[in-house]
């Protein structure tokens, strides 16, 4: 295998089994802190976007029949 073969997979494990223990679980926590902060938060590629479905909840909710009626002045000044 040439230097020009080298993968950076595999130029990172080389260095990363140079280091001592503590090194190595730094560095591994720090890649855990950088997936969970930038590939986390990213939705997934997987996820499909669905189209939403027309009268899905007919008749599951209802409007007051006094619904644009003024409000009474206790409402606003919050006194009884």
């Amino acid at each position: 295998m040439t230097a020009q073969t080298i993968t950076l997979p595999e130029t990172f494990l080389a260095q990363l089994q140079t280091l001592p223990p503590e090194q190595i679980q730094q560095v591994i926590d720090f890649v855990e802190f950088l997936n969970r902060k930038y590939v986390s938060s990213q939705p997934s590629q997987s996820v499909v976007k669905q189209a939403r479905v027309l009268g899905l909840h007919q008749g599951m909710g209802w409007i007051s029949e006094d619904f644009n009626d003024l409000l009474p002045d206790e409402f606003w000044t919050g006194e009884p």
